[in-house]
């Protein structure tokens, strides 16, 4: 039998090793890559989270841990000095499992030879996945809603009124709406950023009249015999009256002024008191109204001067107001027609 040379022979040796390295590589190859299959590859990134080297399910606690639960911690949401807590975790949903299958994307869409080197090499090959998540946009308008109830307020004006004997100043007050389109933009932003305070955006209607705003008014305490004049809403200054006598007892109520009178003439009421009276007396000393009166929109009842200085602080006049001849013609000063007055016992 005809046997090969001696360098043919040592060529087919040489092969047939090449051969069985070739299959033997093959076979450690695909060995290493099943081994390797659920475990993510170099460089894999979920939500800035590295998880390369880690299986699924190491990958998807990690993720968890780092991205999930940071992301529903509850938001606070403050409108002045109040505070709103809102329950991120029933309103975010996080694709952990889909973000860590879309990590393994580039190793499985790999030929098994590149799979192999890249391994060896210490290439990254892992995807870079950004942060899958969803809102329940309804579940936050609801829970936005139940806040601008207990926040929503309208404008009131600042009035005044009175409260046995004192004049209340009832402020006013702003009125505030919560704008929800632009807090349900503020609070998506934050769930998904991960911040955990937000201001509540409101709108702010103000009063037509504030407290600043207030008319001048008077108040009358028969029992005190003192009127006190109030301006925007603040007293302002205090005049003693004197007040009706018995069977001529000032009325009590809520006045305006509507008629201011300088150097004013008296006319004889025709009342029994005034019989012995003449019909008219002009301006000068000896006039019963002074230099100065305020008629009332009740009949016959004015705040007027006097030349009988000693009556103020007593009862003695026939129902009308009297002052001191200097304070009645600072009070003309400092009031208009039209300004409340308002006489309590």
């Amino acid at each position: 039998m005809h046997r090969a040379s001696m360098p043919v022979r040592i060529i087919a040796l040489f092969c047939a090793l090449a051969l069985f390295l070739i299959a033997g590589g093959g076979a450690l190859a695909v060995a290493d890559d099943y081994l390797a299959r659920d475990v993510l590859p170099e460089g894999a990134t979920v939500a800035g989270v590295d998880v390369s080297g880690l299986t699924r399910e190491q990958a998807r606690t990690l993720v968890e841990a780092q991205v999930v639960e940071p992301l529903t911690e509850p938001v606070t949401v403050t409108h002045g000095n109040r505070s709103f807590t809102l329950d991120a975790a029933s309103m975010i949903s996080v694709d952990v499992e889909g973000m860590v299958e879309t990590a393994f994307d580039p190793r499985e869409t790999a030929v098994l030879p590149y799979r192999v080197l890249d391994r060896a090499l210490g290439t990254p090959t892992g995807g870079d996945v950004e942060i899958v998540l969803s809102l329940d946009s309804e579940k936050i308008a609801r829970w936005l809603d139940e806040v601008a109830a207990s926040v929503d307020t309208t404008p009131s004006d600042a009035t005044m009124t009175v409260d046995v004997d004192k004049l209340i100043i009832i402020p006013s007050r702003v009125g505030e709406t919560v704008d929800c389109a632009k807090t349900v933009q503020s609070l998506e932003d934050a769930l998904t950023r991960g911040a955990k305070r937000v201001g509540l955006a409101v709108i702010y209607t103000q009063p037509e009249i504030t407290d600043e705003d207030l008319d001048t008014a008077i108040l009358v305490d028969l029992s005190e015999r003192r009127l006190y004049l109030y301006e925007n809403g603040k007293l302002a200054e205090e005049y003693g009256v004197a007040v009706g006598a018995p069977g001529y007892s000032t009325p009590r109520g809520n006045f305006k002024i509507v008629q201011k009178r300088y150097m004013p003439t008296w006319s004889n009421p025709g009342s029994a008191w005034a019989a012995g009276m003449p019909q008219t007396i002009g301006p000068g000393p000896s006039n019963p109204l002074g230099t100065r009166a305020l008629n009332l929109d009740a009949s016959g009842i004015r705040i007027h001067g006097t030349s009988n200085d000693a009556s103020i602080g007593t009862a003695a006049s026939h129902g009308c107001m009297r002052m001191h001849r200097w304070d009645i013609e600072d009070l003309y000063d400092r009031v208009e027609v039209g300004t409340s007055v308002f006489i309590v016992k």
